[in-house]
């Protein structure tokens, strides 16, 4: 699925000494970059490669040369010539047999050897190490580079050398090394006088052994070559015998054929030269005709030999070539009269924006319209004939015209019209020729080409040289014409195009204006924004903006917008954005893509574009990476910068953990597979070729997701739901996406469009509680951008956060059932489709279902001519339907629900189950009374209340069962009230839910309801188990106790009330009930109310009860003193090994955060298992560790670990991983609480009522001092708790201090202060 493509042609004139001299040979130097060429008049021009990099060396202008002599005898001229990397010198062969080295910069000549016969072939190994020299006798001599000979063979066995004819030696005997070098392979005659056949023979290299021999076969020439790799050796065939033309032919090392193919010529025509480039992808060759040479360029796929690129040259300049020996798709072109070429070719893509395969072969286009058909070449869907070999093309297409253009070997321009690509299918299988357009002008050599309209090509043209002139019908150099030109060429059809048919003929073609190029033009690429505009691109990555009648100029777009940073020979604009503009993307030869003036990528191997939008705005680039990887990258990412943190520089560094978290690429299958082209649309589909030839399709989970939501922002629901089906997306995708309540108002649309049962059945069964776009496809999913000025989305409510998550799948098919019945037909599929929506709903609509169920079965019963029964399925498959759907045991409690006994029967016989264990009890059911039935349906379903209402209408007979009933379930006693009307049996309820309320331990409700019924002892019994003494002593009172009784009741009250920690409480009732004021007053002081207790001694006017609350008051505030000056040192205390904690837990944080980074980019299981164990190992981490035992342990360890925590929680272990937070959590547990501060406030003012100032003002000091130091310490904590760092200055206890004091007048925290107190 791809092109060769020539993107440079540089060519330059070596002048040459005399006009009788000729090139003859050529030798690369590859460490000097230099050219060398042997001349008939045995003169060696040396040339830089350098001289040709310059990109204004376009015209006639002579090449700088340095010339060197090689003196021989008279008579004597070159044979061979190779160059020695070994010895950077020149290795020179002769006629007459002399071996010299030439020093190219000593410009010394050496003979090192002489042999009998002349020098007919000299070959170097790959290597260096060994050098091949075939002798006009036949011999064959390999030799060191020191010159020391190995072995001396004759390559044919021959009786006497003086019988050999010679004279049939016309083309050498050629040596081709394999790649690695271990093997050679010699071209040979055989030794038969009327015999024209040779024998191919490949020899060992140490020893000379020869290891296998071909069959006699008619070789041509002496074309003979190993491919680099090693795999086959390419030889030619003379097939004149057979009235055919010549084929090229390939042999495996042992000497037998594997296969060949002709190269489509005449039978006079002859193969001079055999070449492999260096990768072994490309094979070319010189063919020479009657009139011209041709430069041929084969390459092998899906075992078919395409002819990708043809230069023809005049046969009386001689073309010979060689293939750069570092860069694979560089040819080096020479004449006999010293023109060079350098031919820069790149692959590209014959897959069009439209994804239609357009494969040059020769002179076919093969045409495949991928979007219909997936087919490789060298299949093809119908193909396009031209009159010569295709050399380039360029597609047109827009607004349904499609406009083919295609540049040939013989200069030639051909148009072809297609028609429109819905009816391609029509042309499928047919072959349509091609005529050349009508011109009186040249073209020149066509480098670059490409549609501003649909009737105006911009092209960069070669002129002046013999291979862009050499089929012109003038001559250019009349013209003045030489280098590169841009020219406008106009064509115009005189036939009219027929709509379906192919327009082949009646072309014509007119150069409207041309003007000369400065330096090499890279690429060209049609601006999609501006009509009649391209974007041209010089050589360094400069580009600028075309225009009719203004030519080039520069871009309106910004500087960097516009300018890659090397030269990009792969180069695409497309339309992004909204609104939409020209974006300009380019790859070079180190794999770069640029883009925006920047580098988007550094190992990109292959990229494309796609979109999912009727306007052809690009929204998705397709990359593939040298690493194999496939991305798909958003537009919006681009334009925004946001690549480097979502696709961490298009490189995956094996990180596992990474992998888990997030995946933003797929691993091409194959090694060296290419992106060449997309499938746009609902098709969503990226297009790869691998390295053996097939295509394959993949579809990644991005562009469908996209491509989904597309159409969901569009309500096109139908194209939706067939792109999820298609490509097993979840189901759930389309309600997530939309949002809960925007689905539910388009249920009926839905259901409209889609107008599939089985497809809405589907669709039914996947709903789920779930929001796969927070889950599933988190990663893959991003907001609508609405790109598309044409899509109307203001109904579109966004992503789906909003939906409550709990009733989605009742509310979806709630919804879907109402669309059903609204939208559709009634029929069998319709009703088995609305029983799977209540079959699916969570929880399950059974019981609603079986009543549909009911009434199909009763018409069935009835046996009317009801015309509604052919619109429902029987009865039985609809049963059958739900039982598939459900659980079939759901299913028969479902119809015992129903109180259907018979309907019951049914489902458990469609449900397979035993009939001994249902009919028993289904009989005994009928046989019971309707009450009693319902009663013992609703208690074997534990529908419990619907049971008491039932067995409450059953009547008293029955009433000791609905007490039972209840009492089982006391939710039920709330119902049997409103049931149950007859008041003694009200009072039983009542009272048995109290005994109830107190098994329950909850006596207040216990004691309400005893009262409601009267049982006023148990309702005392409840108020004293929960302490409530106010409602005893009431209680008491409604029983009319005595009064010794009642005191009795109030000393018993106070004890219990003492032991339960509410001294307050027992003081009252000592004093209100007891009269013991000493006991009453010695409760209140244990209870610290000295408020109460100093109002109660003078309420007595005893001074025994007043000296006796100020002793005790003097006694408190003294040991608050001490406790709040303990609890003073202890913040001091644990703040400071707080801070100390926190430096060292940061320090070491830092340390291993580098450690981390510096491990990061290995792809090493047992470094990072040793990383994530060395940090679960801190002791100032809150990470696991986790290891292999630690995985394995039980749950009953970790629940037993976690008691432990719990247990030991508030316990401060020093080096423990807890001890920071504990440090933290123990500062704040260490304010003052609000009972702490009631109880101060109180004792305050009570020590000042009594004359105790002093006292009162050192207590107030102290607490307050402690409180403010303790709200200092946690907001230090909490602020160096959020920070990465701590500032020995800035967080101290001092200034945080003051910082807590400026607080103080505003806080609640200090309202316990008396104002008399406070320091000014």
């Amino acid at each position: 699925m791809n092109n060769l493509k020539l993107y440079s042609e540089v060519t330059s004139n070596l002048v040459l000494q005399s006009e009788e001299e000729v090139i003859l040979f050529s030798a690369y130097d590859i460490e000097g970059s230099r050219f060398f060429f042997a001349s008939s008049a045995n003169l060696i021009y040396t040339t830089h490669l350098s001289s040709f990099q310059n990109g204004k060396v376009q015209t006639k202008g002579p090449l700088q040369a340095e010339v060197d002599p090689i003196d021989l005898e008279g008579g004597d001229f070159i044979t061979a010539f190779d160059y020695l990397l070994e010895k950077e010198a020149l290795i020179v062969g002769t006629a007459s047999g002399i071996l010299l080295l030439h020093s190219v910069d000593g410009n010394g000549t050496e003979e090192v050897g002489r042999v009998e016969g002349g020098v007919k072939c000299i070959s170097p190994s790959p290597d260096g190490d060994l050098i091949g020299v075939t002798t006009g006798f036949g011999q064959l001599l390999v030799m060191t580079h020191d010159w020391e000979l190995l072995y001396e063979t004759a390559m044919e066995d021959l009786p006497d050398v003086n019988e050999r004819d010679f004279s049939r030696d016309t083309f050498g005997s050629p040596i081709s090394w394999r790649g690695d070098g271990k093997y050679f392979s010699t071209l040979n005659e055989v030794l038969h006088p009327a015999s024209m056949h040779k024998r191919l023979k490949v020899w060992e290299r140490d020893s000379g052994v020869l290891h296998a021999s071909s069959e006699s076969k008619p070789f041509m020439g002496a074309a003979l070559e190993w491919m680099p790799s090693g795999a086959k050796i390419a030889a030619v065939y003379d097939r004149k015998l057979e009235n055919k033309g010549p084929s090229i032919v390939f042999f495996e090392r042992n000497g037998l054929e594997r296969s060949l193919f002709n190269i489509n010529e005449p039978v006079g025509a002859t193969v001079e030269l055999l070449k492999w480039n260096c990768s072994s992808d490309l094979l070319a060759a010189v063919v020479r005709s009657e009139q011209y040479d041709y430069i041929k360029i084969w390459y092998f796929s899906n075992n078919h030999w395409y002819l990708k690129h043809e230069i023809r040259y005049s046969r009386s300049d001689g073309v010979r070539f060689m293939w750069d020996p570092t860069k694979s798709q560089q040819l080096i072109c020479w004449t006999l009269g010293g023109q060079i070429t350098i031919y820069k070719f790149i692959w590209v893509t014959a897959v069009t924006e439209r994804s239609t395969a357009l494969v040059i072969d020769d002179s076919k286009i093969l045409v495949t319209p991928l979007a219909v058909t997936l087919m490789p070449p060298p299949l093809y869907s119908f193909s396009l004939n031209f009159p010569s070999a295709i050399r380039d093309m360029s597609l047109y297409s827009k607004n349904s015209k499609n406009l083919l253009a295609a540049f040939l070997s013989d200069g030639c321009l051909s148009v072809v019209e297609l028609p429109a690509q819905d009816t391609w299918e029509e042309l499928d299988g047919k072959e349509f020729s091609v005529e050349a357009s009508v011109s009186e002008t040249e073209f020149g050599s066509f480098v670059h080409f490409t549609w501003l309209d649909s009737h105006i090509l911009l092209a960069v043209s070669h002129y002046g040289f013999s291979h862009s002139n050499c089929s012109s019908k003038t001559s250019s150099s009349k013209d003045g014409l030489y280098g590169l030109y841009m020219q406008e060429i106009e064509l115009v059809c005189s036939e009219d195009h027929v709509p379906g048919l192919v327009t082949c003929s009646g072309w014509q073609a007119k150069v409207l204006n041309r003007s000369l190029l400065d330096g090499l033009v890279i690429g060209i690429a049609p601006n999609p924004a501006k009509n009649s505009s391209a974007f041209i691109q010089l050589d360094g990555g400069k580009v600028y903006e075309y225009a009719p009648k203004l030519g080039i100029t520069r871009c309106d777009l910004k500087d960097d917008d516009v300018r890659f940073s090397s030269s990009c020979p792969w180069m695409n604009v497309v339309l992004v954005g909204n609104p939409s503009k020209p974006l300009l993307f380019g790859l070079d030869d180190m794999g770069r893509l640029h883009v925006s003036g920047r580098v988007l990528c550094n190992n990109c191997s292959s990229f494309s574009f796609y979109s999912n939008l009727a306007n052809q705005v690009i929204t998705h680039l397709i990359l593939a990476t040298r690493q194999d990887l496939l991305f798909v990258v958003d537009i919006s990412d681009i334009l925004h910068g946001e690549l480097d943190l979502t696709y961490e520089n298009f490189i995956h560094t094996g990180n596992k953990r990474k992998e888990e978290e997030k995946l933003n690429f797929i691993n091409i299958w194959e090694r060296g597979a290419k992106v060449v082209g997309v499938l746009h649309g609902d098709e969503d589909g990226v297009i790869l070729q691998t390295t053996r030839g097939n295509i394959e399709c993949i579809y990644p989970r991005k562009l469908v997701l996209s491509s989904i939501i597309n159409a969901l922002v569009q309500r096109r629901f139908r194209d939706a739901f067939l792109m999820v089906r298609r490509h097993r997306i979840d189901f759930n995708v389309m309600v997530d996406y939309c949002g809960l309540q925007s689905f539910v108002q388009s249920a009926s649309e839905f259901v409209r469009q889609v107008n599939n049962l089985s497809y809405i059945t589907e669709f039914v069964c996947a709903i789920k509680n779930e929001n796969v776009t927070e889950t599933l496809y988190k990663k893959l999913l991003l907001p609508f951008h609405g790109q598309d000025g044409g899509v109307e989305a203001k109904d579109f409510s966004g992503s789906g956060s909003n939906s409550d998550v709990d009733n989605k799948v009742c509310s979806v098919l709630l919804a879907i059932k109402r669309a059903l019945e609204e939208q559709l037909p009634e029929s069998p599929a319709r009703e088995l489709c609305i029983l799977t929506t209540l079959a699916r709903s969570n929880p399950p609509a059974l019981e609603e279902a079986l009543e549909r169920i009911k009434v199909i079965r009763d018409m069935e019963l009835l046996g009317s001519d009801d015309p509604r029964k052919i619109t429902y399925p029987s009865s039985e498959e609809a049963l059958k339907h739900l039982l598939w759907l459900s659980d079939s045991e759901a299913v028969f409690e479902s119809a015992l629900g129903l109180y259907d006994l018979n309907l019951a029967a049914i489902v458990a016989l469609n449900s397979q189950r035993d009939p001994k264990e249902f009919l028993p009890f289904l009989q005994d059911l009928e046989q019971m009374p309707v009450s009693l039935m319902c009663y013992n349906i609703d208690l074997k379903l534990r529908r419990f209340e619907k049971a008491l209402k039932h067995i409450v209408s059953a009547g008293d007979a029955h009433f000791v069962d609905s007490m039972n009933l209840m009492k089982k379930n006391p939710e039920l006693f709330p119902l049997g009230l409103q049931l149950i009307t007859d008041p003694a049996k009200r009072g039983q309820v009542l009272e048995a839910w109290g005994d109830q309320l107190i098994d329950d331990k909850c006596y207040e409700d216990a004691a309400a309801t005893y009262l409601c019924c009267s049982s006023l002892e148990k309702a005392l019994k409840a108020y004293r188990a929960c302490g409530n003494w106010r409602g005893v002593l009431t209680v008491a009172g409604l029983l009319k106790v005595e009064n010794n009784e009642v005191v009795e009741l109030a000393h018993e009250l106070c004890e219990e009330l003492q032991a339960l920690g509410k001294p307050g409480e027992a003081a009252k009732i000592a004093l209100e009930y007891c009269r013991d004021v000493n006991a009453g007053m010695s409760l209140l002081i244990c209870s610290r109310d000295w408020d109460e207790a100093l109002r109660v001694a003078f309420m007595h006017r005893r001074e025994d009860l007043i000296s006796e609350v100020k002793n005790a008051s003097l006694e408190c505030a003294s040991s608050l003193v001490d406790e709040y000056k303990e609890g003073l040192e202890k913040v001091g205390k644990y703040l400071a090994r707080y801070l100390a904690v926190r430096q060292r837990r940061l320090l070491l944080a830092a340390k291993l955060q580098s450690e981390a980074q510096s491990m990061n980019d290995l792809d090493d299981d047992t470094v990072s298992e040793a990383s994530s164990t060395f940090s679960g190992m801190s002791a100032y981490t809150t990470g696991t560790r986790k290891s292999s035992a630690a995985s394995t342990s039980s749950t009953l360890a970790s629940k037993t670990r976690q008691r432990q925590r719990q247990k030991n929680r508030g316990k401060i272990r020093p080096g423990s991983p807890g001890e920071e937070m504990a440090l933290v959590e123990h500062l704040k547990g260490m304010s003052l609480t609000a009972g702490a501060k009631c109880e101060l406030k109180s004792l305050l003012v009570s020590l000042v009522m009594l004359g105790e100032d002093k006292t009162a003002r050192k207590l107030h000091h102290t607490a307050e001092n402690f409180q403010l130091s303790q709200m200092a310490a946690v907001k230090l904590a909490e602020d160096t708790m959020s920070t990465d760092s701590i500032n020995e200055h800035a967080h101290t206890l001092q200034r945080y201090l003051e910082k807590v004091k400026c607080e103080v007048p505003t806080s609640e925290a200090f309202s316990w202060r008396p104002r008399v107190f406070i320091s000014p």
